[in-house]
């Protein structure tokens, strides 16, 4: 009885992990593609420090370079979607990872170019 029990539950139990197939293109195509991403995040992370650097020599109150920062930042996504047809590969944590990298990096090279005077 008890070797009958056994048996029935080793057939009930999920059949082992298997890893699935390593597809070395896809892989190759996203990594190139997050590069790509990163490039253009460091690019508009630099132009936005630029502007808001500008806006603020020119006189602007403080509010006004990060008014415009973060409307370029959230409009960046939707501009990307519709010029590059790669973007359709990007997870949510790599939209979330470049979000990021142009906040932090838009913060950092604004205070680097306002502490250069």
């Amino acid at each position: 009885m008890a070797k009958k029990a056994r048996k029935k539950l080793e057939e009930a139990a999920e059949p082992p992990f298997q890893f699935p197939a390593f597809n070395l293109g896809e892989f190759l195509t996203h990594e190139f593609e997050m590069t790509t991403a990163t490039t253009i995040a460091l690019i508009v992370a630099v132009l936005l420090g630029l502007l808001s650097w500008a806006l603020g020599v020119v006189g602007l109150p403080w509010f006004a370079p990060v008014a415009v920062s973060l409307a370029i930042v959230v409009a960046v996504p939707f501009v990307l979607t519709r010029l590059r047809d790669e973007t359709k590969i990007y997870t949510k944590g790599d939209w979330a990872s470049m979000f990021l990298m142009e906040i932090f990096g838009w913060l950092g090279f604004w205070f680097l170019f306002a502490n250069v005077r």
